[in-house]
């Protein structure tokens, strides 16, 4: 069993808007959200205030606790006071994909069983579609203003009182995130404020913030990754969050240039935008500080060549899922020079890892031995709402939860993650790891982006089958070519065998490749 070489932290017993706002007045007039796009500002006074007199009009609008609110917006400055005030007025609150479809979204209402809708004029006839579909919608409310329906800047003016709801936070669910459903049928994930709390300190001693960091979340809130470490984290440590809706590299950059910002914590699609587009050289990155990376693998040579390019220090990697609230790993910011390349980091406080066999065995194996990885601690999730059977199969009995992903441990307590469990290839027996060939494709001079999925050949075996997406610049780049470039940098069993060319490489909000859709396309 690995453990942190962290002290352990008290479970953190307070209401999530308690845990992230209790030091707002320490805070004041010190900016809190910054709307990187027109530059509207609020402090943490008015962060505060606000979210305060909108659980009012909440409560006053029938919000009781144990209600389902779906708050379906991207990023904006009304995000972080439509959840805080939806968790004091008593509401869990699932947070909803900006882009799922009218059925997607009514599906997810139906299971949550959420009753009040809180969106964005430009989505709300995708909103009024769901809950048409999902029916129980009691009122969809909108955060700027669209006529028949009242806005949440309209319910600031509410003289009700405010809600004094008891909450009991090792139970009470803050949060209901749906999985991605890249393995499955999407599930409600139960994160109690406790759980989400608690995961904040625990990753607190590890990635420090504060007054004068300003943190760019580009990567949506919606997603446990964004509410985590771009709102719920730096707002809890007094740091300035300049938000933008949707990434677009010219308006990233520029924000970060004009807003100064210190610190980024990305997917690797960001990274391979910043290692490689030449747009990146036109605009004064000198403010940052570090950058980090996290939601899907990033190759440990891409890194590299991103870090030379900013002048930073090494980029880290941080390593969770939506079940662990989400962080159980992550390279301490005090120590990006001295981690090795391509690790997700150590162990953060309060919680422990096993690497078992990938054979039935369920063998513990040691360092340096790979295998599935196991987590335990204090920010497992609830489980999966209305879904025991699911959540017995990811979490066993003794508390460990299963997560599906492949790794080792060196002997510093450096974990390596290489690969997931189900997307593992098997060729002819042998294991071929499909983040190892993406890493490998993307260095190619002529590829801007690769996936890599196990797909059946004329014999039934599966092969390593990519989807690669040229570089405008790379002229006509062939299948051969690239099916040279990996031969000769590969054992014989890893090598790629078909090659499909595609203008996109299907990816969820938080940058994980939607391996699924390349499979049945395959």
């Amino acid at each position: 069993m690995f453990r942190s070489e962290y002290a352990d932290v008290p479970p953190v017993e307070l209401p999530i808007h308690e845990a992230v706002l209790g030091r707002a007045a320490d805070f004041g007039d010190q900016p809190a959200l910054i709307d990187g796009t027109d530059g509207t500002t609020l402090t943490y006074e008015q962060v505060d205030r606000f979210h305060r007199r909108l659980a009012a009009a909440f409560a006053d609008a029938g919000v009781r606790k144990g209600d389902v609110l779906a708050l379906h917006s991207p990023n904006t400055v009304a995000f972080p006071t439509a959840f805080y005030a939806a968790t004091r007025a008593g509401a869990s609150v699932t947070t909803v994909h900006p882009l799922a479809t009218p059925e997607e979204f009514a599906k997810q209402l139906g299971d949550s069983g959420a009753r009040w809708i809180v969106t964005v004029s430009p989505l709300l006839a995708a909103a009024r579609r769901s809950a048409e579909l999902a029916g129980g919608v009691r009122e969809i409310l909108v955060c700027d203003s669209a006529p028949g329906h009242r806005s949440l800047i309209d319910l600031l003016a509410t003289t009700a009182p405010e809600p004094r709801v008891g909450f009991d936070p090792a139970e009470d669910v803050a949060a209901l995130p749906y999985s991605s459903g890249t393995t499955g049928v999407p599930k409600g994930v139960m994160l109690t404020h406790r759980q989400i709390a608690t995961n904040l300190a625990q990753l607190e001693p590890a990635v420090p913030a504060g007054p004068g960091d300003r943190i760019l979340a580009v990567l949506p809130f919606f997603h446990i990754y964004g509410l985590t470490a771009l709102m719920n984290a730096p707002l809890r440590q007094g740091a300035t969050v300049v938000v933008l809706p949707r990434f677009d590299l010219e308006t990233f950059l520029a924000a970060i240039e004009t807003h100064r910002i210190t610190n980024l914590y990305v997917a690797p699609p960001i990274v391979l935008a910043l290692a490689k587009h030449p747009a990146v050289t036109r605009y004064d990155l000198s403010s940052l500080k570090h950058v980090i990376s996290a939601a899907a693998p990033l190759d440990a040579r891409l890194a590299l060549a991103c870090s030379e390019r900013l002048g930073l220090p090494p980029i880290g990697q941080a390593y969770g899922m939506t079940e662990l609230s989400p962080g159980t790993h992550v390279v301490p910011l005090d120590r990006l020079h001295e981690a090795p390349a391509g690790t997700v980091g150590r162990l953060i406080a309060g919680t422990e890892m096993r690497i078992v066999s990938l054979d039935d065995s369920g063998k513990d194996l040691g360092t340096g031995e790979r295998g599935e990885i196991l987590i335990r601690g204090p920010q497992v999730m609830k489980g999966y709402l209305g879904r025991p059977d699911a959540t017995a199969a990811l979490i066993d009995a003794d508390g460990w939860v299963h997560t599906g992903d492949v790794g080792h441990v060196d002997a510093d307590g450096w974990l390596f993650v290489v690969d997931r469990v189900k997307e593992l290839i098997k060729y002819k027996g042998y294991q071929v790891a499909p983040a190892e060939l993406e890493a490998l494709l993307v260095t190619h001079p002529g590829i801007a982006d690769a996936a890599v999925v196990g797909a059946p050949d004329d014999s039934g075996n599966e092969i390593p089958h990519a989807f690669v997406v040229r570089r405008p610049t790379a002229g006509e780049l062939t299948e051969n070519e690239i099916l040279l470039y990996v031969a000769e940098r590969v054992a014989p069993y890893k090598r790629v065998r078909r090659i499909t060319f595609t203008d996109t490489v299907p990816r969820a909000a938080s940058g994980k490749i939607l391996r699924r859709q390349l499979r049945e396309h395959a």
